[in-house]
């Protein structure tokens, strides 16, 4: 087995300060400060796709990684000051590839795709500075102090996001931070402690389930929501309105916390009456492990119990590349503009509201109907 020896030197100028402490704390008097690794990595013994050094402060992780991996180690980037973030990314990239990225790092939101790097919250700049290293370090890409400066709850939802987006691009990854917590929503292939020389081979396993709770709530709720939804935030004042609230584990149940949001409408089409999805909002910490889909989907379940057809309309980057390979939705529009484009009093409200401007597809829901959760929730008596 390879073993990789670091050595660190540097000189200590002997001022009256570092003397005296020398004295206060018994520290033997040296005129250099000197440490040495040796760390055993059998990394090319077989195939991986992740990562991860971790340990506390002091133990050598970044050291060990600047010395394994040396130009894929990331600390930052450079990002424009006044350009939104998306004018960062290679030129060689395209919009689609871009919204894609983001989107498969659990960066759902258009809205914050066109902001500055710097006006956002810190979990959207961790999301927006992993889709970023993965864009430009596609073979292999390296994050030092790996969530470090965000939440719990961003850092876990956010391991769980960016391992997803590695495993489907057959990449490589590797986190190096102080966090113990992720390990079980980043499933790496293998993990390494410096404090103690210890490298563990690890078995792929799933990721900790998430319970979501649902509930009917009045449209009021939108206001936690309504920001974050990339058409105008406007909502019809008659949808009926769920929400999403989601206690990560090993937290206390009591602590669920609001997630997502869906508002559903009648549709008064004349062939097929029914209803359509009207808002589906997941806010920017939870993106990334399908809790924005699993209440669309749940909701379209409730709804199609009426024994009426439901129907959606997105331009979402990840809820369109989901619902075309599941087998609960059927698409019944491809990816193109809306036939609403025509410019009237009549529909100049509706052109603000619907993305008769965007490149959106159309879904039916074709799943099965949830009749006892209709009854629960009062969709049906």
């Amino acid at each position: 087995m390879p073993v990789l020896v670091v050595h660190r030197s540097i000189a200590v100028e002997r001022t009256p300060r570092v003397m005296q402490l020398e004295g206060l704390f018994d520290i033997p008097p040296a005129r250099r400060r000197e440490r040495t690794w040796r760390a055993m990595l059998p990394l090319e013994a077989r195939p991986w796709n992740i990562g991860l050094i971790v340990g506390p402060s002091g133990s050598g992780k970044s050291t060990l990684a600047r010395e394994l991996f040396g130009p894929a180690v990331i600390d930052g980037f450079a990002w424009p000051e006044r350009q939104s973030l998306i004018d960062a990314f290679p030129a060689a990239m395209s919009i689609v590839e871009i919204t894609q990225l983001l989107s498969s790092v659990g960066f759902s939101s258009p809205p914050g795709w066109l902001c500055p790097f710097h006006v956002l919250s810190q979990g959207e700049q961790f999301r927006a500075t992993l889709a970023r290293a993965l864009a430009e370090h596609r073979d292999l890409a390296v994050i030092d102090e790996f969530t470090s400066v965000v939440d719990r709850t961003v850092a876990r939802l956010g391991s769980a996001a960016v391992a997803k987006a590695v495993r489907g691009r057959q990449g490589r990854f590797v986190a190096v931070g102080c966090h113990y917590d992720v390990i079980d929503w980043l499933q790496p292939d293998w993990t390494y402690e410096p404090a103690n020389d210890q490298f563990q081979w690890r078995l792929l396993r799933q990721r900790p389930d998430l319970p979501l709770e649902i509930r009917r709530v009045s449209p009021n709720a939108w206001d936690l929501f309504h920001r974050h939804h990339y058409l105008n935030g406007d909502l019809n004042r008659a949808a009926k309105c769920f929400l999403g609230l989601v206690a990560l584990p090993g937290d206390d149940a009591a602590r669920a916390v609001p997630c997502a949001f869906t508002a559903v409408l009648p549709f008064p089409h004349a062939r097929r009456p029914g209803w359509r999805e009207h808002r589906t909002v997941c806010l920017p910490d939870y993106q990334g492990v399908g809790i924005g889909n699993a209440l669309s989907e749940f909701v379209a379940g409730v709804f199609r119990s009426t024994g009426k057809p439901y129907f959606s309309t997105t331009g979402n980057p990840a809820m369109l590349r989901h619902r075309a390979r599941s087998s609960l939705w059927k698409q019944t529009r491809n990816v193109s503009l809306s036939a609403v484009r025509r410019s009237s009093r009549g529909l100049k409200k509706l052109r603000r509201s619907a993305a008769c401007d965007r490149l959106t597809a159309s879904f039916e829901y074709v799943g099965p109907p949830l009749a006892g959760a209709a009854r629960a929730l009062g969709v049906v008596r």
